[in-house]
């Protein structure tokens, strides 16, 4: 069914484009203050910086959020011109990264292990069950995967998994850390959450993604690399910190918090 409504949602919008307009195709999940396609109202930083550019160049941008294993399908297909995000490192069979077109990164993310703040300091052993969103690839965690001694518990949507942690019903989310720590503050019964710095984590970059239209890649490009300030501004705005500026600040507070425990 949601197939179904997804392709003819993609056919209506294709009808009325106009000529400097683009369908960005969106993954469909809560991944606020980086992105969240599917609301109404705000859809977070990449959509924000993503307007500014427009305004700028005076493109029009669509977007469609779908299910992440569909975007590249329909890249492919030329039903979207772009997919939000993208990086080349990521795993997939539809669309080699050596046909795309990527764009500098919007902004860079601190994916990592989320547990709950008062469970840091844990082995990896710890963690034998991991929750993360569907269409997600475990790349820090498939050694462990592959030798069952960690087992993936997949969810379609990002506020279940903060329920299931709270529920001891898994020990960790592979979630970014600004997601995580919008939803600990904003979905209600759920247990304080954090990135433990001694478990697997990562900084990658989101990107935006093409197989036609490399020259509004650049265009893009140019826009990022000019427009500093301005992207600074909106970055402070939605309260994303670079993934050093917070590793570091928790590797501190985490280093303090182990010091007073062993002392008590």
């Amino acid at each position: 069914m949601h197939s179904v409504l997804i392709a003819a949602l993609i056919l209506l919008v294709s009808s009325v484009v106009r000529a400097d307009s683009y369908i960005i195709g969106a993954q469909n999940i809560q991944y606020y203050p980086h992105y969240d396609f599917g609301s109404e109202v705000d859809k977070g930083y990449a959509w924000a910086v993503l307007e500014a550019f427009a305004q700028h160049s005076g493109h029009e941008f669509i977007y469609l959020a779908m299910p992440i294993r569909r975007l590249q399908m329909e890249l492919l297909k030329g039903n979207v011109d772009f997919v939000y995000p993208d990086n080349p490192t990521w795993y997939n069979q539809i669309v080699p990264a050596s046909e795309k077109a990527f764009s500098q990164p919007l902004t860079r993310a601190l994916g990592g292990t989320i547990v709950k703040a008062d469970a840091v300091g844990r082995d990896i052993d710890a963690i034998r069950r991991l929750a993360m969103p569907l269409g997600f690839t475990p790349v820090n965690w498939q050694t462990r995967i592959d030798n069952y001694q960690t087992e993936i518990t997949t969810v379609t949507d990002t506020p279940i998994s903060l329920k299931l942690l709270t529920r001891n019903r898994v020990d960790a989310i592979n979630l970014e850390y600004h997601v995580a720590q919008y939803l600990s503050a904003t979905t209600p019964n759920v247990d304080n959450v954090t990135l433990d710095v001694q478990l697997p984590h990562s900084d990658i970059g989101f990107r935006l993604a093409t197989i036609r239209h490399n020259d509004l890649i650049d265009e893009l490009d140019d826009f990022l690399t000019n427009n500093q300030p301005l992207i600074s501004e909106i970055r402070t705005r939605y309260g994303i910190q670079q993934p050093q500026q917070v590793l570091e600040q928790l590797a501190q507070q985490q280093s303090q918090t182990a010091t007073l425990n062993s002392a008590n």
